[in-house]
């Protein structure tokens, strides 16, 4: 492969990939999927062997920062063979950082051997700490078996920032004790807007609370800072004076994160999204398996970077309450 990073229309450099391992999850968060889901038959889903693959050609195209994610990462079958794989390219110095964003349900059990393959920094969605409506949210998750995970991730050394998405009337009350606990857990805190994609039986304009208001409201009992901290993703930061702890926000609807876009994104069939929220894609699934010496997959890793937009197409579709992205969330991976 070349040594000519990736860089889009509009001059930015991709360098950060983010990869759904599997579309599968021991969850159903009501804003995330259908709580019938029909998932991808496994004749469709690249090997692990396949995902190294195309990871690491995009490693060798200039891409420092892999996030693994899902579904849920952990759930894959022998997901810890493609991680170990992947963390020799921390090793080589060829890649930054290799991270995962899970639900903490499987953590208990893997953290350890997480740590070991190089992982420094995970991301864990939980919306809140109470146990009977992280069960309502998740349709059936146990709010003890993701906070032992949290604790093991912490005994290991592992950094943790904690992913929560705003819901109106369902954890709105709970923003205050969220900071407070993270800050008590050296977690960093990211609040999340819900994002219009994928039918999952649920008005997501009933869920939908811009975070313009949730920061005014903390901001009454916060001391916020505005911070210019960057992990690569889409978050903009602040520092809570109270707790030493940062605070993100993701608004992809009151305020985009286009303009510094350095993302893509790599399904589990081996689809890139060069956009969350557009539906253009490139298969580079058949690319990965012609025979070749890898050019057909460097071309047409290229190619797809070219069609990279200037923007997403994130709304909130009052008048037809519609998605404005059909995929379900679990499918691009976060």
């Amino acid at each position: 492969m070349s040594n000519v990073p990736l860089i889009d229309p509009f001059d930015r450099q991709i360098s950060y990939l983010r990869v759904s391992v599997t579309d599968r999850c021991d969850l159903r968060c009501v804003y995330c999927m259908a709580e019938d889901m029909t998932f991808l038959p496994k004749a469709d889903v690249l090997s692990l062997e396949e995902l190294d693959r195309l990871c690491s050609a995009f490693v060798g195209l200039g891409v420092r920062k892999l996030r693994l994610t899902g579904g849920e990462p952990l759930v894959r079958k022998n997901i810890l063979w493609l991680i170990r794989q992947l963390g020799r390219h921390l090793e080589s110095g060829a890649l930054d950082e290799l991270t995962l964003t899970s639900n903490g349900t499987q953590l208990a059990k893997y953290t350890d051997e997480l740590a070991a393959a190089g992982v420094r920094r995970i991301n864990v969605s939980l919306d809140t700490l109470d146990p009977t409506k992280f069960a309502a949210i998740t349709r059936w998750g146990k709010l003890d078996q993701v906070l032992d995970g949290l604790a093991a991730a912490k005994r290991a050394g592992l950094a943790v920032k904690i992913n929560t998405v705003a819901l109106k009337g369902i954890n709105d009350d709970e923003f205050d004790r969220m900071l407070t606990w993270c800050g008590e857990c050296g977690f960093d805190l990211t609040f999340i807007e819900v994002m219009p994609m994928g039918e999952i039986g649920e008005q997501r304009i009933d869920q939908y609370l811009p975070l313009s208001m949730v920061r005014a409201k903390l901001a009454e009992r916060w001391t916020l800072t505005d911070s210019d901290h960057r992990t690569g993703g889409p978050a903009r930061y602040v520092e809570v004076a109270e707790t030493g702890q940062r605070l993100g926000f993701i608004t992809p609807l009151t305020h985009n994160f286009c303009e510094s876009c350095n993302r893509v994104r790599l399904t589990c069939t081996g689809t890139l999204y060069m956009c969350l929220g557009q539906n253009d894609d490139a298969d580079l699934r058949s690319a990965l398996r012609s025979n070749g010496d890898g050019g057909a997959l460097e071309q047409a890793i290229r190619e797809a970077i070219t069609r990279k937009p200037k923007g997403h197409d994130f709304v909130i579709d009052r008048r037809h309450n519609q998605p404005a992205v059909g995929r379900h969330m679990s499918v691009t991976g976060g």
